[in-house]
């Protein structure tokens, strides 16, 4: 089993959602974050004054899958969300040791 980490624009979730779908994937966890990269956030101006936003809102999504499927998923995170411009995000993947439904006891890919 494989645990995909993607840090992706709030603005792309749905087209991920929807070609996660296509590949079979069942669920994920999506949380708000903050963050910065290569890209250093950006200046905004408010009231007239402008200041400096170096931490930039971003979704932090976490599928659990079949270690078989999990290149089929960064693939379709990466082609998803990619825009060809900076500040895109990542994907990160971790081997999954275990996964146990809590109502069910299932464990492992079961579980999933």
């Amino acid at each position: 089993m494989k645990l995909i980490t993607a840090i992706i624009k709030p603005q792309k979730l749905d087209e991920v959602r929807d070609a996660l779908g296509k590949v079979g994937v069942q669920g994920m966890t999506v949380s708000d974050v903050k963050g910065y990269g290569r890209q250093k956030g950006h200046a905004e101006v408010y009231r007239g004054t402008e200041y400096q936003v170096n931490f930039l809102p971003k979704l932090k999504l976490e599928i659990a899958v079949a270690a078989g499927i999990a290149d089929q998923v960064v693939e379709a995170v990466v082609k998803a969300a990619g825009s060809g411009s900076i500040g895109d995000g990542k994907v990160f993947v971790v081997d999954l040791e275990k996964a146990v439904r809590i109502r069910t006891g299932e464990v492992d890919e079961s579980a999933l």
